[in-house]
């Protein structure tokens, strides 16, 4: 079910590309990511690359010099595509063998000078959405994350009846998606005080992030055909970092009966590096361990594979800078910390519940987690939960509070995975800052 750990995983291989070889790099020659590209400033189209060190190795330049001749052809056409869905769909094996070829085409063993001509700096380059998202669900998985925000709004039933029988998910708006680095604005809506009598139309006062770990569907099912637990890592691509914006006080007003919508569809940010299932291997961990009390989970989104090795041992992030940081320049300041492996529900229960009814999913379609929250004070996802809805502000190393989000703050998202005997690895950051008004 899930992929195995092999020869491109040994933490003792060593890249030519010497950024790539320093110890806290989020891409490592294990790692190899996969993005897409523009060089900065340029009219040409997109191109796909991998994130090794600094430096981006440009598949289409490797294609067109013959340095992937040796891959079959539809490969080939894939790698020289602008947008990877082409190579998603390929599936895994695909996948997997463009990975072995890449970690030899880069190991230092096996330099090359045409090779060296491929690279481009990330620092020349800019990185946009990975693929063409035509549809995004996002899933509400962690049950700390659940929990704590129904404390917040049924404290005698913060847990509803149904959360731990099914994946709760709503569909979101795949056309307000954007790429890391892009600003967004400050969305208005109908909000409602309690102590108002109507609703008024305005700008939020209550904007938040999420912090999410997102994943791409790579081979997709046909309209009718379910995809089974046991084969829907089979159908996953990679993972990517997701920060889904959200307006919150919108959302209390607008959320019941039918759940979120324009507290949601307004913009979510996505991190441009896509870490593929074969380079998370060596960080898969047993599924979420359930409470003795909790119900069985019904057979469709059961399976012995998933349950001993489901998870994925990610650590997450968010991080935030005001204006007045960046002016002094402070570092940004870490909001919360917490861990992927925490989800109530895998990937793959995910998933094989989208697909469950028939639902047909495409290439590149995407799916998050929803917030990634832990137990632990500090490792709460977003600042609905860290502040107590406002109740309890943030401070920041310049002294200024933060019950929410105002203008011109930035919010970073950052990911990585680490284990002895293995190489740490990670997946680049998820940026996004509020514009002034």
């Amino acid at each position: 079910m899930s992929r195995l750990i092999d020869t491109t995983h040994d933490p003792n291989l060593h890249s030519w590309v010497e950024s790539a070889n320093c110890k806290n790099t989020d891409f490592p020659i294990q790692n190899l990511p996969f993005g897409v590209f523009q060089l900065s400033d340029s009219a040409e189209l997109p191109r796909i690359g991998v994130a090794i060190g600094d430096q981006i190795l440009d598949l289409f330049l490797c294609l067109q010099t013959g340095l992937l001749q040796e891959l079959p052809e539809h490969l080939q056409a894939a790698c020289g595509k602008s947008h990877l869905n082409p190579l998603m769909e390929l599936g895994s094996g695909a996948s997997l063998m463009l990975r072995r070829h890449l970690s030899q085409l880069l190991q230092w063993n096996e330099r090359s000078p045409e090779a060296q001509q491929m690279l481009v700096p990330m620092s020349h380059a800019k990185l946009l959405l990975p693929a063409s998202i035509g549809n995004y669900t996002d899933f509400y998985a962690s049950i700390f994350h659940a929990t704590n925000v129904g404390k917040l709004f049924r404290p005698d039933n913060p847990l509803l009846p149904n959360y731990k029988h099914i994946p709760i998910a709503y569909h979101g708006r795949a056309s307000s998606i954007i790429p890391s680095d892009r600003a967004i604005a400050r969305p208005k809506g109908q909000r409602k005080s309690p102590e108002a009598l109507t609703p008024s139309f305005e700008a939020t006062q209550m904007l938040d992030y999420e912090l999410e770990v997102g994943f791409f569907v790579g081979v997709g099912n046909e309209l009718g055909q379910p995809i089974p637990i046991d084969t829907a890592e089979e159908h996953i691509f990679g993972l990517c970092l997701v920060n889904d914006w959200s307006a919150r006080d919108i959302q209390a007003w607008e959320y019941q009966p039918l759940g979120p919508f324009l507290a949601k569809s307004f913009a979510t940010t996505v991190s441009p590096w896509v870490v593929t299932l074969e380079a998370l291997a060596p960080f898969r961990t047993p599924a979420f361990k359930r409470a003795p009390d909790d119900p069985l989970v019904l057979s469709y989104l059961s399976s012995p594979a998933d349950t001993t090795m489901g998870g994925v041992d990610i650590a997450v992030e968010a991080l935030v800078r005001s204006l007045q940081m960046r002016e002094a320049g402070i570092e940004p300041f870490r909001l919360s910390r917490g861990s992927f492996k925490d989800m109530y529900w895998t990937i793959a229960q995910m998933l094989t519940h989208h697909a469950s009814n028939g639902c047909n999913l495409h290439s590149g379609d995407l799916l998050a987690s929803g917030t990634v929250s832990g137990t632990a004070i500090g490792s709460q996802g977003c600042l609905l939960e860290i502040t107590q809805r406002g109740a309890n502000p943030v401070e920041l190393p310049t002294g200024e509070m933060r019950s929410f989000l105002l203008n011109d703050d930035e919010v970073i998202l950052r990911g990585y995975c680490e284990k002895p005997g293995f190489a740490r690895i990670g997946f680049g950051e998820c940026r996004g800052a509020i514009l002034p008004e």
